[in-house]
């Protein structure tokens, strides 16, 4: 009984430490979101994304013509 107890601790200790770190990382996300907007990305990250998503097929075909 003793160890099913200390395994129970560890599993709840375990996620207060996980939901420590998602609520940092929730803050983090969203502070780069709004220094986003900040400088022009009218939309944050999804904005971000999708003008990278873009770059990214654009190169992919500029290499692709030069083989």
């Amino acid at each position: 009984m003793k160890k099913a107890n200390q395994k129970k601790t560890e599993l709840v200790n375990r996620v207060a430490q996980l939901e420590s770190i998602n609520d940092f990382l929730l803050t983090e996300l969203g502070y780069v979101d709004h220094l986003m907007r900040m400088v022009g990305f009218a939309g944050g990250l999804e904005t971000v994304k999708q003008t990278a998503q873009e770059l990214y097929e654009i190169e992919k075909r500029n290499f692709q013509e030069e083989e």
